[in-house]
């Protein structure tokens, strides 16, 4: 399609064992972060998953999202946890402190606890931005983030069968 972004080839490979899923959504904004929760759901259906295999939860905003999944990862009830939101420019610097510490902080989550947690964080300078990346004619984050937590949850569950057939 003319104007419309290439796409990743997406592995949607489900997970061999721990195939439990989260997606963390921002309610600032909610509209569109409800596209995102609705692609991350459809890239987990289309992998395989059960609704019963997917848990959503919903935060105040992006800011809230590492707090969450941070929670969430501690349970060792998941294979992969992915984040999504919405945060648009406004007149004030604002908008780069929450996307910078909701980039920093899902990134820590994921080092720190091993658990592969993904960012599906739209930021743009506008609104139509946000919506193109929400299902719009550039993809849609929510969809592209849940590929990526599918995908990183099989490495770690192959690195540790190599672990310990190794």
């Amino acid at each position: 399609m003319a104007g419309r972004a290439p796409k990743r080839s997406a592995r949607r490979a489900r997970p061999s064992r721990g195939g439990r899923f989260a997606v963390v959504a921002g309610r600032f904004n909610e509209a569109i972060s409800k596209r995102l929760v609705d692609g991350a759901l459809h890239a987990f259906f289309g992998a395989g998953l059960a609704a019963a295999d997917v848990d959503v939860q919903w935060v105040p905003g992006s800011f809230e999202l590492p707090q969450a999944a941070a929670l969430l990862a501690r349970t060792g009830r998941y294979a992969g946890i992915v984040c999504v939101g919405v945060v648009i420019r406004g007149q004030t610097p604002h908008f780069e402190h929450v996307a910078r510490e909701a980039a920093t902080g899902i990134r820590e989550v994921a080092l720190a606890t091993g658990v592969p947690v993904t960012f599906g964080v739209i930021t743009a300078l506008n609104e139509d931005q946000a919506w193109q990346r929400a299902g719009g004619q550039v993809g849609n984050r929510g969809e592209e983030a849940a590929d990526a937590a599918l995908e990183m949850a099989d490495l770690v569950t192959r690195l540790a069968a190599g672990r310990r057939r190794g």
